[in-house]
């Protein structure tokens, strides 16, 4: 409780949303008992509870360490950026999902086609901001911080910013997975392909130096070079579940014969 009300000091408009997002998810974690809609053979509602989440870690992550900055104008406009960038691509995410339909990668339609444009576009604009933000670590003097964990907060930002941008990589292949069409075996509520390569652990291991690399710098490591090592060896991890990913090789894969059956209605999970 201390944390979250030393968040709520640091940066209210991400705390309140960081809220507002997991109610969201709570809600969504009901839907997904109550519901019996699917995409591509799993409960629609798994994907909205799983963003929902995520943007939760995020924007309390971002609204902590915006508090460290001198530039309060710049942080009032980075807040209102990711707040409305992440609201609509939550919105459209849990709307395709009560209608039983993707969100990414559906060009189905000329509006879907549209839509998805508009997501990658404003995902990319606040991506970009990030990527100020977490410049402007490498430029202010901040001699109240530990060494270790200042470095945490600017390599974590950069190889956050990184491994965002390796969502291009899904859009150019219009699908998540390597190998196959998206669809079939995965690893519970995470879905990432036990069969195929699957670009979303990568994003996932890459984006969550947000917030490993900043922790391990304040409770863990001791020294400014300690951290930029094991920044290093992190990075490298990311980029190798990339790397197996683009060989369509699997994180976890499954023998054929244990592989988890098929969804109601003959089709393959997510």
């Amino acid at each position: 409780m201390e944390l979250l009300t030393e968040l709520s000091t640091r940066n209210f408009p991400l705390y309140i949303f960081g809220w507002i997002c997991l109610i969201g998810a709570l809600i969504c974690l009901v839907m997904i008992r109550t519901s019996e809609t699917e995409v591509l053979g799993i409960n629609a509602w798994v994907k909205p509870t799983k963003f929902f989440i995520s943007t939760v870690g995020f924007v309390w992550t971002m609204g902590w360490f915006t508090a460290y900055l001198s530039q309060k104008g710049v942080v009032t406009a980075y807040n209102w950026v990711v707040i409305i960038v992440l609201a609509f691509e939550l919105i459209w995410i849990t709307y395709q999902a009560a209608r039983g339909e993707l969100s990414h990668f559906n060009i189905s339609t000329k509006f879907h086609s549209v839509m998805w444009g508009l997501m990658g576009g404003a995902i990319s604009l606040m991506t970009l901001f990030t990527l100020f933000i977490g410049l402007l670590f490498f430029k202010g003097e901040y001699p109240d911080l530990p060494t270790s964990y200042l470095w945490g907060i600017r390599l974590g930002i950069l190889i956050f910013v990184i491994f965002a941008f390796e969502g291009a990589l899904m859009g150019a292949n219009n699908a998540h997975t390597v190998g196959q069409t998206d669809g079939g075996p995965g690893l519970k509520f995470l879905n990432w392909s036990v069969t195929h390569g699957d670009l979303r652990v990568a994003h996932f291991v890459g984006m969550h130096a947000l917030q490993v690399l900043p922790l391990l710098g304040y409770f863990a490591v001791a020294s400014g070079r300690a951290i930029l090592l094991v920044s290093a060896v992190y990075f490298i991890i990311a980029i190798a579940v990339l790397v197996q990913a683009l060989h369509a090789r699997p994180l976890v894969p499954y023998p054929t014969h244990t592989v988890a059956p098929q969804a109601r209605g003959g089709q393959p999970n997510r």
